[in-house]
């Protein structure tokens, strides 16, 4: 076992030892073997209203880590990957084996002395100049949503070139930059939906994303505020499930707050 993964495991276990919410995915136990270490999490195999609650649920999860622990917390890796459904389809954020301390203001970033995370949800400056803040974990996030809308995976070979990877942050930049991105966008929502879901409310989602991964950090909302348009969406999207004759998956639990 290499010594960093070690590091990493005992880091994510003493968080998660840590910290305790519904939106934070529940450590049931660890174990070893076979030079392995093995966390073991409450764990889960989308309608759009199932996709705007576990939008809203791992919104709420990053929020607590920046905003409602004694410490702040920076994931580090927010990717779809560490963001588990229990039987429910309440999602749960999962991996702190890279998260780590910052201060209480942006302003108070971390150099890290490595780049970490996953490829295709880094913003610009952690890439450059390996800064971290909670802008970090927004960025990552925007990725997240664009994948919930669209289906697609925050990298992908590009069909026309197979040796280069096309990047789903290019793909909702470039949705933005069109002259009718409500008819771009519409190109580009998951065909797994088949069309079951209302088009004003996917755009809000992806109007969040977009804003989420802008190139500065500055520019890009703190996870309380995502959280807040979230909230909307999902009331919406239960009063848009509600007037077909549906019931929601997740409806309980949206007004229940933390």
């Amino acid at each position: 076992m290499r010594s960093n993964k070690s590091k990493e495991f005992l880091a994510e276990l003493k968080v998660l030892c840590k910290i305790h919410h519904i939106n934070v995915v529940e450590l049931l136990g660890y174990a070893s073997g076979d030079d392995h270490l093995y966390l073991v999490y409450d764990h889960q195999p989308l309608s759009w209203s199932a996709r705007t609650q576990v939008a809203l649920d791992a919104a709420r999860g990053i929020e607590y880590i920046h905003d409602h622990t004694k410490a702040r917390y920076v994931h580090r890796d927010i990717k779809t990957t560490n963001i588990l459904l229990d039987e429910g389809l309440r999602a749960k954020v999962a991996d702190f084996g890279l998260a780590k301390l910052v201060g209480r203001t942006n302003e108070d970033e971390l150099i890290a002395t490595r780049l970490v995370g996953t490829p295709g949800y880094l913003p610009p400056e952690s890439v450059k100049e390996l800064q971290v803040t909670s802008k970090t974990d927004v960025f990552a996030f925007g990725v997240v949503l664009a994948e919930l809308i669209t289906g697609q995976r925050a990298l992908t070979r590009d069909n026309q070139e197979p040796s280069k990877m096309r990047s789903l942050i290019t793909v909702v930049n470039n949705i933005f930059k069109e002259e009718d991105p409500e008819s771009a966008l519409e190109l580009t929502i998951d065909g797994n939906l088949k069309g079951n879901y209302p088009p004003e409310d996917v755009y809000k989602m992806a109007e969040i994303a977009e804003w989420c991964l802008s190139e500065e950090a500055i520019d890009r909302p703190e996870m309380r505020e995502v959280v807040v348009a979230l909230s909307r969406i999902r009331i919406s999207a239960i009063e848009w499930e509600a007037s077909l004759g549906g019931s929601s998956q997740v409806f309980s639990g949206v007004f229940n707050g933390r």
